[in-house]
């Protein structure tokens, strides 16, 4: 195989994917009132629908799911017809979308959460980690336990997350159960000391991502519906004893329920691919639809990678920010932007969709 593999036709389901090049979730802060997707979603998306595939920022399912400030949700009539705009200006261009599905659990702030109150977890632990919040980076606050009998409120919130995102014109959704937050708090024993049906061992920590992705399936199909995992990533202050037997539990019961990809992030979030010792082949073995691979990637290491049959489609991520066209740049061998960090979380047009084209360069 050479190169050019990356940048040929993949068949996602019922979808055609235009190339192999997926646009990773990037968290940019820049919702408006109402947590409601900005005017200025719709056309920075849009300018970067030449990828394969667009996976959305992360987007919360419910007021409690928040844990960052202006963030956007999908769990209200005007977030809804928010997305509508984002999605009617990639299809219009061509591309493809899913959103991103989230609950942070207890990477919140009181500030962020109705009432004041505190944020939800598996367990009573208070991740060490921060939260922008207030304009700024601040330490999380102290979790509450969920009830046994939260949980299928959870799920629903999920389930009509989903709904919600098919009414709004997504091609489909990605359960994130990743990067330390509530599914994969469940899935880790660092952050998961339950001693019930939800905690202890391998198929109990996995029990609420599995029926979480039961009741998004029965909503929308399962050739609507990726998951992304995070075996070995230390983010958010999340870890976990034995991650390979947990994972290669998780890939095969998401394969028996049909998911459409599993999106895994292969070594720390942004970090080292190389962070912990894991077996990703194991999880490619036992996952038996897309695999979509993430972290670190180029055109190098993607092009042997899919040659040598270890992934089948890539995500890249902060080169989306300050690059609209990166798969024409990548194709071509051009240059990319830099990107100007100042900008990555919060504020308006500029670093979000000033960033020059190929074509306004030459113009």
């Amino acid at each position: 195989m050479t190169k050019a593999n990356l940048f040929q036709p993949y068949i996602l389901g019922s979808l055609e994917l235009a190339n192999r090049i997926v646009m990773a979730p990037l968290t940019r802060n820049r919702a408006g009132a109402g947590l409601v997707p900005s005017e200025l979603a719709a056309t920075y998306y849009a300018q970067r629908a030449s990828a394969g595939l667009i996976i959305t920022e992360a987007t919360q399912i419910s007021a409690q799911a928040q844990g960052y400030q202006d963030t956007p949700g999908i769990y209200t009539r005007a977030q809804i017809e928010g997305w509508r705009k984002v999605t009617d200006a990639v299809h219009a261009k061509g591309g493809k979308i899913f959103v991103q599905l989230w609950h942070v659990g207890r990477i919140s702030h009181v500030d962020l959460q109705p009432g004041g109150a505190a944020p939800v977890a598996p367990s009573a632990i208070r991740a060490e980690t921060k939260t922008f919040v207030n304009n700024g980076f601040h330490d999380v606050s102290e979790p509450r336990a969920l009830t046994l009998e939260e949980l299928p409120g959870i799920i629903e919130d999920f389930r009509q997350a989903a709904a919600n995102a098919i009414t709004a014109g997504f091609d489909g959704v990605e359960i994130h159960a990743a990067n330390g937050y509530l599914l994969e708090q469940f899935l880790k024993d660092g952050a998961n000391q339950r001693t019930d049906a939800y905690g202890g061992s391998i198929e109990n920590r996995a029990r609420l991502l599995l029926e979480v992705t039961q009741a998004v399936i029965k909503a929308i199909g399962a050739e609507r519906t990726g998951v992304r995992i995070s075996p070995v990533s230390p983010a958010n202050a999340i870890s976990c004893t034995n991650p390979q037997p947990q994972y290669d539990y998780v890939a095969g019961e998401l394969s028996a329920l049909g998911v459409v990809y599993l999106h895994v992030v292969e070594g720390a979030t942004g970090g080292p691919r190389d962070v912990t010792p894991f077996d990703y082949d194991s999880l490619r073995q036992r996952f038996k639809n897309t695999y979509l691979a993430n972290n670190g990637y180029n055109t190098e290491l993607a092009s042997a990678q899919l040659a040598e049959d270890k992934a089948d489609l890539f995500a890249f991520g902060r080169p989306f920010i300050s690059n609209p066209d990166l798969v024409e740049r990548l194709k071509s061998g051009a240059p990319l932007n830099e990107l100007d960090p100042t900008t990555l979380y919060g504020g308006g047009a500029k670093g979000y969709i000033d960033y020059p084209a190929l074509a306004d360069a030459s113009a």
